[in-house]
């Protein structure tokens, strides 16, 4: 009876010690929780990050990923035993200030086997710059924690091979190659916590926007009405204080150009959606921006009943010519089932100029593509300002949902939207476009999208449950949706 009297008090004092001090143990645990980050947790990408508003709870989420590692209890990972990791800062005092003190404050006492300072004192480790921390293990062994800071320098990151780095905010290209090198040998993870004040950095074409199309990039945005323990008269009072430029990066944690944005609207989590069997009914039309030197964009768009546009496929190719495009457009029809006339010909919109002969050419490129079995029709508005404001229209319902959805294959169309900025000039920067002309192109041809009724029909409000129903679960799932 005292043997079953003892367990019940060292249970009773375990729990007391969690509910005052372990504050892992709370994380996420309570009936509120950041969603955000345990999206974060959960995605089992190698390279993530999350682009976050300062307060927004970004730092805690690395933090606790970063001890989740070390300890051998991330909840959805598999782990190790003797993990080795750093956290990289900016600065020593940053790393003080920030990072390591997150840390700190989720590491139980119990749990720390030594603390080696680069200045301070080891019994008061909160005071001074930590170099490394070494963790108990859950499988027996010890793990290490280690503090670098970015103004060391490249060469300070040569040499270890790592299972994680944690860069809380951004560092210098040369020190993330670096880091990126470390964690080859042990297949470890990368990933930052950062709030973009920088414009448009390597971070911005890496990760971002994904140049390379890496599969195991993964991006999240949180801003502060993500946070749900940061209260709603706290968000006004800093909301009065910056203008919409800064509210951009310290808010919403959006990556800003001077400039800004042409498609601010546009959201990858919204807009961008798994495939699905197209009905033969909803498809409508092909639309082509020519290019030979420059990417010829093409992209086959579809319409349900209730005028959303799908864009559902994509070629993009540079450096061809009239031959291989034409076969990689009837290529991609026939997978599609594509609707045909009684010929076998697809029917596609096309940038005017390709109506224009040259010199060099006896026929057109329209011509070209005519003779190969693609009829295209250069009849397109070119009205670049309209075409803008008909794209938003698309982007941006006004009612929560959009009208216009396109399948995550069209990897360059969705980069394009993600890059398109407005130039000192006020004309959007003519670069990355070729897509996002066709787009317009199409869109153009659509009705201009009238205002929504209060009043839907019930299938109406049922396809829309439907879709938020399918974007939650492909979050779930960590799907780019």
């Amino acid at each position: 009876m005292n043997e079953l009297l003892q367990k019940i008090k060292a249970i009773e004092r375990e729990q007391k010690f969690r509910a005052e001090r372990d504050h892992l143990a709370r994380y996420n645990a309570g009936g509120k929780k950041h969603k955000k980050q345990l999206a974060f947790h959960r995605c089992k990408k190698r390279n993530r990050w999350v682009f976050g508003g300062n307060r927004s709870g970004k730092t805690e989420c690395g933090a606790v990923e970063a001890v989740w590692f070390a300890r051998g209890i991330h909840p959805y990972r598999k782990n190790r035993k003797d993990v080795f990791g750093w956290v990289v800062s900016l600065t020593a005092q940053v790393q003080r200030d920030v990072a390591q003190k997150k840390i700190l404050h989720y590491l139980r006492p119990d749990w720390i086997a030594d603390v080696v300072m680069t200045s301070g004192r080891k019994d008061n480790p909160a005071a001074g710059v930590i170099d490394q921390i070494v963790v108990k293990n859950v499988f027996g062994g010890t793990s290490v924690i280690g503090f670098k800071s970015c103004d060391q320098g490249r060469e300070r990151f040569q040499g270890s091979s790592l299972d994680f780095v944690w860069f809380d905010e951004e560092p210098p290209q040369d020190v993330y190659e670096e880091c990126c090198m470390r964690v080859i040998d042990r297949e470890g993870d990368i990933f930052g916590t950062m709030t973009p004040l920088k414009g448009l950095t390597f971070v911005y074409e890496q990760i971002y926007m994904n140049r390379a199309n890496n599969p195991e990039v993964w991006y999240e945005f949180m801003e502060w009405a993500d946070n749900p323990f940061l209260p709603k008269k706290e968000i006004a009072l800093l909301e009065r204080t910056m203008d919409e430029t800064v509210k951009q990066s310290r808010r919403y944690g959006k990556f800003a150009a001077r400039e800004g944005l042409v498609y601010p609207e546009f959201d990858e989590r919204v807009h961008v959606i798994p495939p699905f069997s197209v009905p033969r009914e909803w498809q409508d039309c092909i639309s082509i921006d020519p290019g030979l030197k420059n990417p010829l964009s093409a992209h086959w768009y579809a319409v349900d009943f209730d005028g959303n546009v799908y864009v559902v496929a994509e070629h993009y190719a540079a450096g061809k010519d009239v031959d291989f495009h034409a076969r990689a457009i009837h290529e991609i029809s026939e997978r599609l089932g594509w609707k045909r006339d009684a010929k076998g010909r697809v029917a596609a919109l096309i940038d005017s100029a390709a109506g224009q002969r040259t010199l060099a050419a006896s026929k057109s490129v329209s011509e070209l593509f005519y003779e190969r079995g693609v009829l295209v029709d250069p009849d397109v508005d070119k009205d670049l300002f309209g075409g803008i404001a008909q794209v938003k229209s698309y982007l941006n319902r006004g009612n929560g949902l959009p009208d216009l959805y396109i399948f995550e294959g069209c990897v360059n169309l969705i980069r394009e939207m993600k890059g398109y900025f407005w130039d000192s000039g006020e004309r959007p920067e003519k670069k990355d476009d070729h897509a996002l002309d066709e787009l317009r192109y199409y869109l153009m041809r659509r009705p201009q999208k009238p205002k929504p009724q209060e009043e839907e029909s019930a299938v109406k409000r049922d396809k829309e449950r439907r879709i938020r129903k399918l974007r939650n679960a492909c979050r779930a799932r960590n799907l780019r949706v």
